[in-house]
């Protein structure tokens, strides 16, 4: 079950953060104090155990908040497997796909909405159900001569519903135990009891709870597929040396007394997911002291289990981890940096090491342990801010973690920093900013319209060496037309040839040329620098992908003067390396790949055999030719590659292979670029024109 949509209402500074969609990696980013984590924990009130405490309440709303409202509701998405699971349970019901869970402030318990689904709340005496079951056996005793029935004992017909297949077979056992000890002599009430015995099996695995299809399908939902939201705020640091008669006392909940208590029980918690991850037992460890090589074997062993589960997520060169055992009952943790070579180095304690490492080192021992020991698979994990006080190496081993989990669960985190910001679809960035004015939050996931101030983490993410220029108001105004790029090599391409062709009257000098990121920033890219004043123009591959983005961009307030497709004589052409001959392109791709084509049996590729795929583009069809010969290890066809020989050889002025046909192809995109910024030129006079009558 996936989370597709949420709304908090109500809830502390959050006054209402309208309805927000979520992807399966998502990020939330924004100043500190901008509610970030407010959004988080709010989350975890659609857990069905999570307690809504009165201070939760959000304090400007105390009018609101007399009815009864939804703090928070999420949508959500079922697998295949899930809507299965219910279709085998409820036949009668239409298939349920989605549904919303939400808690109200007048409700303790969450609640579901299955939208459009017809579910009847009448009583049915036709659900296998364990209130239907307990009135059948409760039939059946009222049933039997009064000597016996007096002497059944159906006290567990009281009791809440048996949770596991175990907790009722021997509930019953000891039923059925009860019924021949009393009634041997009656072979009617033997009988009869014989054929509710028989199905118990089959009973227990379609047994639902709750007296009409409503209710019970709330608490099959609630039973068996209800999301879990898993909250991780705080991550403590491990001590170098740990006490372990302190770290047993803790874990038996004896409580040191004065201003130590918060530290010491942090300690416990963190020590208990180290030993959690080492397999290693405290008790353990108790037993086996007073033999030396039994010692030394566990702590061996737990030492290698340790550093194995740690290493996937560490970032350089990877570590080794040694528990040491001590005078005293101290278990000392002792660092190593394990080098490519083999040599082992910066051998020490950890309370040794640089505060940042104890931090990372310390993360990834909590944020692991706890994952496993909650077998985590398809939850809904909800973190904040996992990478603070890491380098971005770190961050990106951090991220490495993340992006492995968010295959079988979905991923909620609060961050500052612009290296754990993956993708910048909508979704899967959210900005937090905080309205002073009332001091409530506002989320929302056009994140392009965000303020200054909260957009850094992302331009840098998005195209990092112009953030200074980009949130600098004045330079806009001032500044020649900026032309944004799909791709470096676009960028690349059309600097190179403009010192190629030396031509005065169609000379790229008037623009600023600005690669995005990738295609998914090209168009909050060009509405940051149009926000900023610039005369902005978008190049765009002539692909259905490109022309996408160029609908984001009409809808964000863009003429389709402002955005340039590439094209030849008017025919469209899918990239810029299609302006291209195809002699000259083969030229290049025959240089760049040479060792390697000779090696697979070609002499150089040819017109005809890269034309011969049918494709539309000189691209695709050498990206066909590469994923043909995949198996002999070509991988794939690299674009930057022939793009970087290109531009280089223009730079040393070795351009014998570039046809003037091909530099014609390039001065007729140059018109182009021209001629759409004098008509955008002009319809900006037109319209001061018109306003100023």
């Amino acid at each position: 079950m996936r989370l597709r949509k949420f709304r908090v209402q109500g809830y502390r500074c959050i006054h209402d953060s309208g309805e927000i969609k979520v992807g399966d990696l998502a990020a939330f980013v924004g100043r500190n104090e901008s509610g970030k984590t407010t959004i988080l924990e709010a989350l975890t009130l659609l857990n069905k155990d999570t307690k809504l405490s009165e201070l939760d309440l959000c304090d400007e709303m105390n009018e609101e908040l007399k009815s009864e409202i939804r703090l928070a509701e999420g949508e959500f998405v079922l697998s295949e497997k899930e809507t299965s699971l219910i279709r085998e349970k409820f036949p009668n019901l239409q298939d349920i796909r989605k549904m919303k869970i939400y808690r109200t402030n007048k409700h303790a318990r969450v609640q579901y909405d299955f939208g459009d689904v017809k579910i009847s709340g009448e009583a049915s005496k036709r659900l296998n159900s364990w209130e239907n079951f307990v009135e059948r056996i409760k039939s059946f005793v009222e049933a039997m001569p009064n000597p016996i029935r007096i002497r059944v004992d159906t006290k567990f017909l009281n009791a809440p519903p048996p949770r596991t297949r175990e907790v009722f077979m021997d509930m019953m056992a000891e039923f059925n135990n009860n019924i021949y000890l009393i009634a041997s002599q009656e072979p009617r009430v033997i009988s009869e009891w014989k054929d509710i015995y028989q199905d118990l099996e089959t009973i227990f695995d379609n047994m639902l709870i709750g007296t009409n299809e409503r209710s019970a399908l709330d608490n099959f939902i609630e039973d068996k597929l209800h999301p879990r939201f898993v909250y991780f705020s705080d991550y403590k640091k491990i001590l170098g040396n740990i006490d372990l008669e302190e770290f047993v006392r803790e874990t038996k909940g004896i409580k040191a007394k004065g201003l130590e208590y918060v530290e010491e029980f942090d300690k416990a918690e963190t020590v208990n997911n180290l030993f959690y991850l080492a397999e290693l037992d405290a008790q353990k460890l108790e037993e086996v002291r007073s033999s030396p090589s039994r010692l030394i074997k566990l702590l061996h062993t737990s030492s290698r289990r340790l550093s194995e589960k740690l290493n996937p997520a560490w970032k350089g060169d990877p570590i080794h981890v040694e528990l040491r055992w001590n005078p005293g009952n101290v278990l000392s943790v002792v660092i190593s940096d394990v080098h490519k070579d083999g040599t082992v180095t910066n051998t020490g304690l950890l309370n040794r090491r640089a505060e940042g490492f104890k931090w990372t080192f310390s993360f990834i021992v909590n944020f692991a342990a706890e994952t496993q020991k909650a077998e985590l698979k398809e939850a809904i994990l909800l973190l904040d801010e996992p990478a603070r006080n890491l380098h971005p190496a770190q961050q990106r081993g951090i991220s490495d973690l993340l992006k492995g989990l968010a295959g079988s669960n979905q991923i909620l985190y609060a961050t500052h920093s612009p290296f754990m910001i993956f993708d910048y679809t909508q979704g899967n960035l959210l900005v937090v900013e905080l309205d002073k004015r009332r001091h409530l939050s506002k989320i929302y996931y056009d994140y392009w319209n965000a303020d200054d101030q909260t957009l850094i983490p992302i331009l840098y993410g998005l195209s990092r060496g112009l953030v200074e220029s980009i949130v600098d108001k004045q330079i806009g105004f001032n500044s020649r037309p900026v032309i944004i790029v799909e791709t470096m090599s676009d960028c690349m391409y059309l600097n190179a040839f403009d010192r190629f062709l030396k031509d005065p009257n169609l000379s790229m000098n008037p623009l600023n040329i600005v690669a995005a990121y990738n295609k998914n920033s090209v168009m909050p890219l060009a509405v940051f620098y149009k926000n900023h004043g610039y005369d902005t123009f978008i190049l765009l591959d002539n692909t259905e992908e490109s022309r996408k983005i160029s609908t984001e961009l009409q809808s964000n307030e863009f003429k389709s003067v402002q955005m340039v497709f590439f094209e030849l004589a008017g025919q469209p052409k899918l990239f810029i390396e299609d302006l291209l001959m195809e002699d000259d392109y083969l030229y290049a791709v025959n240089q760049t790949y040479e060792v390697r084509l000779r090696k697979e049996g070609y002499v150089t590729l040819t017109k005809d055999q890269v034309a011969s795929k049918g494709k539309k583009s000189i691209i695709d069809n050498l990206n066909e030719i590469w994923k043909e010969n995949q198996h002999l290890g070509w991988e794939k066809f690299d674009r930057e590659d022939i793009c970087r020989y290109i531009c280089e050889k223009i730079v040393l002025g070795e351009t014998d292979f570039l046809s003037d046909k091909t530099k014609d192809q390039f001065r007729s995109l140059y018109r182009l670029i021209a001629e759409r910024i004098r008509q955008n030129q002009n319809l900006g006079i037109q319209s001061s024109a018109t306003g100023n009558r």
